[in-house]
């Protein structure tokens, strides 16, 4: 192994070790029991501020590790870059846990993950923006069109036993395991080797091809693909630092599959201008009656509004910003991928799903794929697996994007879909 690889190598096992522990999302949730109480006291017209308290970290080791391993690495090196940045963003998150329950935690995760005033790649709109659109497209959206199989419920041992089946069908054994889970807040969580779902849940059709493409071919995929890397474990991890991208990437596999539906679109539309209520001032009672004014269970209404006040105060004034990335990392890595058929270099979009990485690591790190030092992805989804399709689809954006709906309308200035005027 060369010795810049080897040094950098053994840097990494430092990182991984150092943080371990620092799990933002796990030490941020809040436990079932919460939920039950709140939803209790709900159902007797008694609306009370949930109280949370958060155990105290302490990661001051961890972070002194890791301030090492962003001083040993080479700044000039691709995995050097790498490991900088990622010691330095595991810090910040090291931080965050530490400030559990306090206005701190808002300011880290503002760092980690942005916010609903950052501004969109190549755009001048914001996340909130764009969130606002997709609601209000939902809004006017004839509910008659939906078919009759879209509106059936699915249990959560249904979901078990298909997915299941599913995915021990696409690695050829049990590779991953899917486990009920009754104390789980989230519909979902994957891991490498473990997706839960929530016991009380009710699924759609929807959301079974949804946790399909998005938790088990992209989070857990790219995961058991980076625990492949020789040189490079941290690849396995769900750094902060590639939350967007992988967010990002997970719901363009539910778009390019046909699994995103507008109703989707909204719930990721609701939590991102819930965040921006949060931070202009709402406190959980507020947001989770925006949740449900905005249609959804009361079930599903706490489960919105904890996420967006995980780690922080339920006063108002704060938000658990990560619910922000998913837009924008859609648009970043749709257009990344069109940018890389633009190029002739389509082969970056399947290397992506080596490890979890950013945009930048896979440009960087292409030469070290190329040179045997990172491994190439092992699974792929089918989707990226299938280059012809996926050109195909990109191919249609990239021209599709050259019309301007302006420019085909009426001399009137009005389109022929136009509602008539006055």
């Amino acid at each position: 192994m060369h010795d810049a690889v080897a040094h950098h190598a053994a840097l990494d096992r430092r990182m991984i070790a150092a943080a371990r522990g620092i799990r933002v999302l796990a030490l941020a949730s809040w436990p079932a029991s919460v939920q039950r109480r709140f939803l209790d006291e709900a159902m007797a017209g008694r609306l009370a501020l949930p109280r949370v308290v958060y155990p105290p970290q302490d990661f001051s080791d961890a972070r002194r590790e890791l301030d090492a391993v962003a001083r040993e690495a080479d700044p000039s090196h691709p995995l050097g870059i790498y490991l900088i940045d990622s010691a330095r963003q595991w810090s910040i998150a090291a931080e965050l846990v530490e400030a559990l329950g306090t206005p701190a935690v808002c300011t880290h995760s503002l760092a980690l993950y942005g916010g609903p005033a950052e501004r969109l790649p190549g755009s001048e709109l914001t996340a909130r923006d764009a969130a606002r659109h997709f609601i209000g497209i939902a809004d006017e959206f004839d509910t008659e069109l939906i078919a009759p199989h879209e509106q059936v419920e699915i249990s959560a041992t249904a979901l078990q036993l298909w997915l299941q089946g599913e995915l021990d069908q696409f690695f050829a054994g049990r590779v991953v395991q899917v486990e009920l889970d009754p104390e789980l807040i989230a519909k979902a969580a994957a891991g490498a080797h473990r997706i839960r779902l929530r016991s009380s849940a009710a699924y759609t059709d929807y959301d079974r091809h949804q946790l399909l493409q998005h938790e088990a071919l992209v989070h857990s995929l790219t995961a058991l693909n980076g625990r492949e890397q020789p040189v490079l474990g941290s690849l396995a991890m769900s750094s902060p630092r590639i939350t967007t991208v992988q967010e990002g990437l997970a719901t363009l596999a539910e778009q390019i599959t046909g699994n995103i539906d507008i109703e989707r679109l909204k719930r990721i539309g609701l939590r991102i201008e819930a965040v921006a209520l949060a931070m202009d001032g709402a406190d959980f009672i507020e947001v989770y009656r925006y949740f449900l004014d905005a249609g959804q269970t009361a079930a599903e209404s706490f489960a919105s509004a904890q996420r967006v006040f995980r780690g922080v105060p339920v006063e108002g004034g704060h938000a658990f910003t990560k619910d922000t990335v998913y837009l924008r990392g859609l648009i970043d890595v749709h257009t990344f991928f069109r940018r890389a058929l633009g190029a002739g270099r389509l082969r970056l979009c399947r290397l992506l799903f080596a490890g979890k990485m950013t945009l930048e690591d896979v440009i960087r790190f292409e030469p070290l794929f190329d040179d045997g030092t990172l491994a190439p992805p092992r699974w792929l989804p089918p989707w990226v697996a299938r280059a012809n399709g996926l050109a195909g689809m990109l191919a249609f954006s990239l021209f599709a994007n050259r019309i301007r709906l302006g420019a085909i309308d009426g001399p009137t200035g009005r389109g022929p879909l136009d509602p008539p005027a006055g």
